[in-house]
């Protein structure tokens, strides 16, 4: 037990200090999430790992800053007014005859940037330069992985917490009223889920231009059922418990009996398919991305790098890194799943 979840748990109720102590006790899902954790927050400091412009450049005693705003030629004595390209030795001897120096990320390529310098043609493979070698337009593959890994996340975890409060929302309608309002909804979700969602999100990307927020919007129209089954479950179960029969009998109102009362019995089991859900969001947008029918084109993306190194085989170093990716983020989460899954275990204690 760690001197962070001891601290963590003094903090909390009985039950939680339980849950916290059964989730730190699964060893691979506590570890899992630190892991998944420090990649995540290195994938939203991208920009300062991969980019093509210096993080700081000092010329003539003053500091620019080309990683958060944009400067022209002619702010380093150049004779155009045209965005400065960092890369360009023209510019970087301009920087040095003025005796300024640039300060570079470690990586000299953003997800879009192409290098025009190859020994050989793109795909290349790994070099000092180019860790994971280039694609076939000649883009750094290192780069455009933790990019890629960035929106994957970020694009699932907008996705899940969208759905999981329309499906928390929806179960819980169905199953606190019950009857008609259940028959009915329940009908509707039958037919809403018998549907191909695959082909319809491709046909419905097909029609705009897809973009992130388009391509969160569609997916969203049928991800939001996932957990709707379970939350309809916790309250057909609890709205017959006596302790709702008693608000009720005092008066208290469905919205305050739903949200304030029976709610929070019922996500203890909702929150176990969290990870789960967040997973299967990662994959479909992966699939998509794969098919052509997910984000723009140029978009760093994993499924366009496996969709690569499909079609290039003497390439592969495309393939194996996409696969090792998307193998360590999936792994990672469905052991954040099972720890979270434990912890909400009521059989589970630790010894």
């Amino acid at each position: 037990m760690t001197s962070l979840s001891v601290s963590t748990q003094k903090k909390l109720s009985p039950i939680n200090q339980r849950r916290v102590a059964n989730f730190v006790a699964n060893r691979r899902g506590y570890w899992s999430l630190w892991i998944f954790l420090a990649l995540f927050l290195l994938s939203l400091c991208a920009e300062l790992i991969a980019n093509d412009r210096p993080l700081l450049i000092k010329l003539n005693g003053e500091l620019f800053f080309p990683v958060a705003t944009d400067y022209l030629e002619t702010d380093f004595g150049g004779e155009f007014e045209a965005l400065a390209d960092y890369r360009d030795p023209y510019i970087q001897e301009l920087i040095a005859d003025e005796g300024g120096w640039m300060l570079w990320p470690p990586i000299r390529y953003n997800h879009q940037t192409i290098n025009y310098d190859l020994p050989v043609p793109a795909p290349s493979p790994p070099t000092s330069e180019n860790w994971l070698g280039t694609d076939d337009q000649g883009r750094d593959v290192v780069a455009r992985v933790i990019y890629g890994f960035r929106i994957s996340i970020l694009f699932a975890l907008v996705l899940t917490i969208a759905s999981s409060i329309i499906g928390v929302i929806a179960g819980a309608v169905q199953g606190y009223y019950g009857g008609k309002v259940d028959l009915y909804f329940q009908r509707f979700i039958e037919v809403w889920s018998g549907l191909p969602v695959l082909f319809l999100l491709i046909i419905l990307a097909s029609f705009v231009e897809p973009n992130f927020w388009w391509l969160l919007g569609i997916m969203l129209l049928f991800s939001w059922m996932t957990l709707v089954d379970v939350v309809r479950a916790e309250f057909l179960r609890g709205r017959n418990l006596e302790y709702v029969r008693a608000a009720r009998a005092l008066g208290v109102g469905n919205r305050q009996i739903m949200f304030r009362h029976i709610l929070p019995n019922a996500m203890v089991a909702t929150l176990t398919f969290v990870p789960f859900v967040f997973n299967g969001a990662i994959v479909t947008l992966t699939a998509l991305d794969f098919l052509g029918f997910g984000l723009p084109p140029g978009s760093a993306s994993l499924g366009e790098l496996i969709a690569q190194g499909k079609n290039n085989l003497h390439a592969p170093w495309l393939g194996l890194t996409a696969f090792v990716v998307l193998s360590v983020m999936l792994t990672l989460l469905i052991f954040i799943g099972e720890a979270v899954r434990d912890a909400f275990d009521p059989r589970k204690s630790v010894i």
